[in-house]
């Protein structure tokens, strides 16, 4: 019986922040030089669990997730069989691996995951994003980058209405749209949370908004960091084989560097 009871307590705690925590995706730069590499991480965090804040919290298990890159023309990169394992034991650190782009113009990493927790049983799906640019020069960054708009046919996605890279800086507003099986959603949370801190309970004014109709908000970033968008919707009728409700998620990160570019064409 004892040993029964450790198998199932373990099979808890490994699954349970696949289902309670959300994932997100970020790169070691925003901008590239054409040929160069850039470094992606995916990452697993406790936002889900109402701790409001840009912490690791385990890790997922590489199998459940898929990764790729959306290059400018729309082509798809898998990196999912790419992923390198930088924890020391299955639950620490994250998932990462580098692209080498040849091609200038506005690239999306794109990860997804859906799975079905059992012992609750719950459905979690969740959806992930960010964007980094490639120049062939980064003295001279074109402004007119297209593509950053388009929908990848997520369930539950982000999507940004004004470029995310290029112009960006304290002062430049970062406008979204929230997606719930391709259309907006109204009345939704929306949090826009700086790396190294933490949001207060209930409805943080200064880094939360409220979706309006046409599933929109905006945040204007005050200082230079790394910025986690996170949206989460919960649907107790999306019942199905194994599960009797569905939980959603959705980040996006973006990089905000602390003065704007001087030099765009």
């Amino acid at each position: 019986m004892f040993l029964r009871l450790v198998v199932v307590v373990s099979f808890l705690l490994l699954g349970l922040p696949a289902l309670a925590h959300d994932t997100w995706v970020e790169t070691n730069t925003n901008l590239i030089r054409t040929g160069d590499a850039v470094h992606i991480d995916l990452k697993l965090g406790n936002h889900g669990n109402d701790h409001r804040d840009f912490k690791l919290a385990g890790k997922l298990a590489a199998p459940d997730c898929r990764l790729e890159v959306a290059a400018p023309d729309g082509r798809r990169y898998d990196l999912q069989q790419r992923l390198a394992d930088v924890g020391y034991t299955p639950q620490e650190g994250y998932w990462t691996t580098k692209f080498a782009a040849s091609e200038p113009g506005l690239y999306t990493v794109l990860h997804t995951f859906d799975r079905v927790v059992p012992y609750a049983p719950i459905r979690a799906i969740k959806s992930a994003k960010t964007m980094f640019l490639v120049s062939e020069s980064l003295d001279r960054v074109p402004r007119d980058q297209t593509g950053f708009d388009r929908q990848a046919g997520h369930a539950f996605e982000l999507i940004p209405l004004t470029n995310p890279v290029a112009p960006m800086g304290p002062g430049q507003r970062i406008n979204v749209r929230l997606l719930f099986q391709g259309k907006p959603l109204a009345g939704a949370r929306i949090s826009f949370i700086p790396r190294g801190q933490s949001l207060a309970e209930g409805m943080d004014s200064e880094y939360e908004r409220t979706s309006d109709l046409k599933g929109e908000a905006s945040f204007t970033p005050r200082s230079g960091n790394v910025y986690l968008v996170v949206a989460h919707h919960a649907d107790p009728n999306a019942a199905g084989d194994g599960y009797e409700a569905t939980k959603y998620s959705a980040t996006l990160v973006v990089f905000v560097p602390e003065l704007c570019p001087c030099c765009v064409e």
